[in-house]
């Protein structure tokens, strides 16, 4: 067995996928740096630091003996810097939808209509995956989407061109069930299954099947058979990269976070350990922990302390000062790093009612990570219609926070040089089906009024139209 992490597609023709290969390339790819790190985003995404979990306090006895976990202050607080960073670009390029270019007659996305209704939802797991796990591995499933994750999917590439040639999903429900795994390759999938919790004991459940079967009942005994089985021009799942630079946005960014965090419950801690009074008790080498717990306990309840002075006994109180400014000025600072370097928005730096030219100069690094997000989910979602053949561009708008009023004003200062049409899309508070429907409204409110005219009237109204459109076409040639 090599030791390479990468899986290739001359091992999968080599073997012929057997369950002893399929259990082996699953492991292979659970000690890779794309796994290790999907799974270390997955819990710094559901606000679980694993560097101040793992982090364990230590107290040393008069003895010297350790003590691990004891209870003296022990916050861990876990900020939850790493979802809203990402989640914010994300759903700037995705959460209004994706629509693409070809439309029909009466304006209805086309293309959309034959993608399914939950397809906006998909391709916004599609990127937050991407982002955070680096890669996302969307799989068209006859008429829909299934996302699968680099925390559950295992790549084959081609170690010539290094695109995806196959792979294989796994999952369990928790270690104490059994693995499950399905390899996907162009000419059909192969499910396995394993009866141990380990997967020492992976064996063929269904060979390998088309990924389109269409099915005929038999009026008899209502059986269904298998009657046209039939596959994709290529494998049926596509990798889509979150940026140029095919890693998770945990790399680099998960040493900010761990500082902000580690300092942001030390402060905690230290804010709470230093409610308290602390005691030193002079000359007391002879007692033992136990005997100078007693000692405290009892100072605490009678307030009043015995010691023998003579022979340089006594008892001091002493109070801390929290080091409050200076941990604060760190946070602040490592806060406005990470939104920096990650290229995101922190509203509060917007003042209130700052015109569009300073909330646009605000954006503009956000503006240059979604021009490259969007690029590859632009190419993964092309390759993903290319599947059904289909050939459309996908369009993001992106989701920004503006001054409507000034929008506004700047509109209807132009509106006596538009048409209804123009002027209804421009506003920025109407959405697209909006126009629509206020365009439907005016075109019925129209005829209505046509239809109360007299005869007359209404010949010359159509007759003034005619000539006011032939005297358009007239000055155009």
């Amino acid at each position: 067995m090599t030791a390479s992490t990468i899986i290739t597609y001359a091992e999968l023709l080599a073997d012929g996928g057997t369950p002893g290969w399929v259990k082996d390339a699953v492991e292979r790819h659970r000690r890779s740096e794309m796994y290790r790190n999907a799974v270390s985003a997955d819990n710094y995404f559901r606000q679980r630091n694993e560097t101040i979990a793992a982090f364990t306090k230590m107290l040393f006895t008069a003895q010297g003996a350790e003590v691990r976990d004891f209870t003296a202050s022990s916050l861990r607080m876990a900020s939850n810097f790493f979802r809203r960073l990402n989640v914010q670009r994300c759903m700037y390029s995705l959460g209004k939808g994706v629509s693409f270019v070809d439309v029909g007659e009466s304006g209805e996305d086309v293309t959309k209509a034959k993608l399914g209704p939950r397809f906006d939802d998909d391709v916004k797991q599609i990127g937050i995956n991407a982002l955070i796990h680096g890669i996302s591995f969307p799989f068209w499933n006859l008429d829909h989407v299934d996302v699968f994750t680099a925390s559950e999917f295992a790549p084959i590439w081609d170690e010539q061109t290094g695109a995806l040639m196959a792979g294989i999903r796994f999952w369990r429900l928790d270690p104490y069930h059994p693995l499950n795994a399905v390899l996907y390759e162009q000419d059909g999938y192969t499910v396995y299954k394993a009866g141990s919790a380990d997967g020492s004991d992976m064996a063929l459940v269904e060979p390998k099947r088309a990924y389109k079967v269409t099915y005929a009942e038999v009026p008899a005994d209502g059986l269904k058979l298998a009657v046209d089985a039939e596959n994709y021009s290529r494998l049926p799942i596509v990798p889509i990269w979150g940026s140029d630079a095919h890693q998770s946005t945990l790399v680099g960014l998960r040493e900010s976070i761990d500082a902000y965090d580690l300092i942001k419950s030390g402060l905690a801690n230290d804010v709470q350990d230093c409610a308290e009074i602390y005691w030193i008790v002079e000359n007391a080498g002879g007692m033992t922990d136990a005997d100078l717990q007693r000692y405290i306990d009892r100072l605490k309840l009678t307030h009043v302390a015995s010691a023998n002075t003579e022979d340089g006994g006594g008892i001091k109180p002493y109070v801390q000062e929290v080091p409050y400014a200076a941990r604060k000025e760190v946070l602040t600072t490592i806060k406005a790093d990470m939104y920096e370097d990650f290229g995101a928005l922190d509203v509060h730096t917007v003042a209130a009612g700052a015109t569009n030219d300073h909330i646009d100069a605000a954006y503009q690094p956000m503006d240059e990570e979604a021009d490259e997000f969007e690029r590859h989910i632009r190419e993964g979602i092309m390759d993903l219609l290319a599947l059904q053949g289909i050939v459309d561009t996908p369009v993001f708008t992106r989701n920004r926070v503006s001054n409507l009023k000034e929008q506004v004003e700047v509109v209807m200062a132009e509106a006596a040089y538009l048409d209804d049409e123009t002027v209804l899309r421009k506003l920025p508070n109407v959405t697209p089906d909006e126009v629509a429907e206020i365009l439907r409204r005016k075109d019925a409110e129209a005829a209505e009024r046509m239809a109360a005219l007299p005869p007359a009237l209404r010949q010359n109204a159509v007759g003034e139209d005619a000539g006011e459109e032939a005297g358009e076409e007239a000055g155009e040639e």
